[in-house]
């Protein structure tokens, strides 16, 4: 069984898409911890290095399920020839993943879903990535399926897109609440343990490292009197509850 957490009305199902070591030495990926932190972090996340040492990275994706129906949150690497190739561990299981987890399977995989993405976001593709534009947003835009929002927004199922800026323009993550109880699917908003345990250091590879300490700050200190789930699509274990 796919580990879950439940929320009010909702379950929040961890999805496996894809691991392997990752491409160069987590010093470059995060300059400037001391020997202590990572010796702290390696505590907290044993999982995140191989019996070689290496880095070990994991892929996640979120399946957000109540009876308004289905919010997935990130679509996946891809196949082995798609533009996750260069840096991610290629093909994405993500499909299988969804089989297991009772989720549809086709292809298109997701012909009637909506899309879900900040304009800030697109306005970044367009400039950087000219390639990815046309193999996967312009198809979107055909099909009649893209949204795009400006910023926090509420969706139709009572989630809610948070935006955390940093990692990329228009990074987003979600959250559910109910009651005093919540929980945020963090994305890239921290890809490793040692940004949980101290928000303020930057990854290599964040577009802009203050607007994601912010975004990392807001989200990670805000004060939670009840039960505070962080889903994690990069950390070993799934889920963290504070």
């Amino acid at each position: 069984m796919l580990p879950s957490v439940r929320v009010g009305p909702y379950t929040v199902t961890a999805l496996p898409d894809g691991e392997g070591p990752f491409f160069y030495p987590r010093s470059e990926a995060f300059p400037g911890v001391t020997a202590e932190q990572w010796a702290a972090a390696d505590r907290f996340d044993p999982g995140a290095l191989d019996d070689g040492g290496r880095r070990w990275l994991r892929f996640r994706a979120f399946a957000i399920r109540s009876d308004r129906g289905v919010t997935l949150v990130d679509a996946g690497i891809g196949p082995a020839d798609g533009p996750a190739a260069s840096w991610a561990p290629v093909p994405g299981v993500l499909p299988a993943s969804l089989a297991a987890a009772g989720g549809a399977r086709a292809r298109p995989f997701f012909p009637n879903a909506a899309y879900v993405l900040q304009q800030a976001e697109l306005d970044a593709i367009e400039e950087v990535n000219p390639q990815l534009r046309s193999t996967v947003i312009d198809p979107l835009r055909r099909a009649g399926r893209l949204r795009l929002l400006d910023g926090d927004t509420s969706l139709r199922g009572g989630e809610r897109v948070v935006a955390t800026p940093g990692h990329t323009p228009g990074h987003q993550s979600v959250l559910v609440a109910s009651g005093r109880d919540r929980a945020v699917v963090t994305g890239d908003l921290l890809v490793h343990a040692i940004q949980l345990l101290h928000p303020e250091i930057a990854y290599a590879h964040e577009m802009d490292p203050e607007r994601a300490r912010e975004s990392r700050r807001q989200v990670l200190l805000r004060p939670s009197a009840g039960t505070f789930h962080l889903a994690t699509p990069h950390l070993t274990e799934p889920f963290i509850t504070r």
